[in-house]
């Protein structure tokens, strides 16, 4: 897998998230969602102190791409601060752009470190219901569609 595949992938799991969060009370970003969840499984895997390194180095590595990321920060426990606050002072094509490139140097990383078929299975682990061999779901048809 690829630097464009590993952009492509996480298009796939902001837009899969994006269709997600329209049933969810809160508004957070997608972005911010992908990262919560694929935090669980990498905890699991390396360690906080492992994910949180993993996470702070895609994030240095992302804001040279997308230097409105200087806003959030990697907390203690792995969690991302300050993505929230970030939306409203850009707007939202924008904010699911940087969390695009975000997600793409996560895995990028995960894809370095531990390999394609890991970081498959990690991904269609955590989303389950989801298609990410280059099959579109129902779910995101829809919102492909819809968003036409």
């Amino acid at each position: 897998m690829s630097i464009p595949e590993s952009q492509h992938l996480a298009q796939r799991l902001l837009t899969y998230e994006a269709v997600a969060g329209e049933n969810s009370e809160p508004a957070e970003s997608a972005a911010f969602r992908v990262c919560a969840k694929l935090r669980r499984p990498l905890i699991t895997l390396a360690g906080v102190a492992g994910f949180r390194s993993l996470l702070s180095r895609a994030l240095t590595l992302a804001r040279a791409e997308a230097p409105s990321l200087s806003a959030v920060q990697v907390a203690a426990d792995g969690s991302l601060r300050g993505l929230d606050e970030l939306e409203p002072q850009i707007d939202k094509e924008k904010a699911r752009d940087d969390g695009a490139i975000l997600i793409a140097q996560l895995l990028g990383l995960l894809l370095t470190f531990i390999g394609e078929g890991l970081t498959l299975r990690l991904v269609q682990d955590v989303w389950p219901e989801a298609a990410f061999d280059g099959r579109v779901s129902e779910k995101e048809r829809g919102k492909l569609e819809h968003s036409r």
